[in-house]
């Protein structure tokens, strides 16, 4: 049994990024940081477990355009400004498996993306304006709110 609990204990280290909902939820993220990273996002994934999501950091504000080809799972798209506040939400994007593909855009300059399941966001009080408070994720949010 202590065998087990070790186990799960090492499962996530403690220095993992995770960002942290208003009211306290820990979501453990994976983060896309290179462009590569970035353009495969989450595509020919089947399952997302439910404490995760996909942190997308960008070197500036700007507009954010994202898509779901080759994505199986529907999500929610979290923009989010240089110092940690969500600037716009889209629930429960579809998942697209062929061209066209529609893009999806918050309309202000934001500096990251969050990606969680569909149905996630609302359930945890994500929303324009709320504070996420994001750990152990080098360089963000940007102290300050600016580069």
């Amino acid at each position: 049994m202590l065998i087990l609990v070790l186990a799960l204990a090492a499962a996530v280290p403690p220095s993992a990024p995770v960002c942290v909902m208003p009211e306290g939820t820990r979501v453990h993220l994976e983060l896309a940081l290179s462009d590569e990273e970035k353009q495969l996002g989450l595509m020919f994934r089947d399952v997302l477990p439910a404490d995760h999501g996909m942190l997308f950091i960008f070197d500036a504000d700007g507009p954010l355009d994202f898509w779901m080809k080759n994505t199986f799972i529907s999500l929610d798209f979290v923009w989010v400004s240089a110092a940690g506040e969500v600037v716009d939400v889209r629930a429960g994007v579809p998942p697209c498996r062929s061209d066209p593909c529609a893009t999806y855009g918050s309309g202000k300059p934001a500096r990251a993306v969050l990606e969680v399941n569909a149905g996630f966001a609302a359930a945890h009080g994500v929303r324009p304006g709320v504070q996420l408070r994001f750990e152990n994720v080098r360089g963000f949010p940007v102290s300050g709110g600016k580069p």
